[in-house]
This record gives structure tokens, sequence and C-alpha cells, in this order.
């Protein structure tokens, strides 16, 4: 087998198998609207930047990157999926992105 198609089958495979999780009875109770609604009200005048359904620690959380106007940070805001309550805030600066950023490139997420 080449192994460009070795690496495709590899990421079927890693597609496949995150949403697997997803579907096996890890659905998030709570709307990504009302989610993002509540991430919203802890960062005044921002504005999603990115958002998706993830797994945390264990649980399933809605996570937004939320840009203001007045600073090159985001904030990421974590809502737990299934209560609605914001579980975590974190301010990440252009560099902590950049870092996360070849994390995952490295990581092929």
């Amino acid at each position: 087998m080449s192994t460009k198609i070795l690496a495709i089958v590899a990421m079927l495979t890693a597609v496949s198998l995150g949403a697997g999780s997803a579907a096996a009875g890890d659905k998030a109770k709570i709307e990504r609207a009302a989610a993002e609604k509540t991430a919203l009200a802890r960062v005044p005048g921002g504005t999603v930047k990115e958002g998706e359904l993830e797994t945390e620690h264990g649980k399933r959380v809605w996570s937004f990157d939320i840009a203001q106007k007045a600073s090159p940070d985001i904030i990421e805001v974590q809502v737990d999926a299934n209560t609605g309550d914001v579980v975590s805030v974190e301010t990440e600066t252009p560099d902590d992105e950049a870092k996360e950023e070849a994390h995952h490139d490295k990581d092929g997420k």
C-alpha cells in the first residue's frame, strides 16, 4: 500500500473514531446557541471567532474562542454541554494561540 493511501486510511479512521464517541449517546443537552449566549455574557462586546463541541477532562463542553476589539488576546470560554454552566474562562495570548496551533498541526488534529 502506498504511503498516500495509508495516510488517507489513518485520517478516515481518526475522523470516524471521533464521530463515534459523540454518536454513542454523548450528545449535548444544551444547544450551541444557548451555550454561545452564556459564553458571550462572560466577554462583553466579544465576538465568537470559533466554537465547537468537545470533550475536556471527561466532560462534554461547548468551547468558544471569543475576540475583543480592544485586545489581541482570545478569551476561551467553556460551557458544560449538559448543564449550561460556565466551567472555564481562560485568556490566550497570540503566542499561546500559535503554540496551540503548532501542537494541533503536529498531532494532525
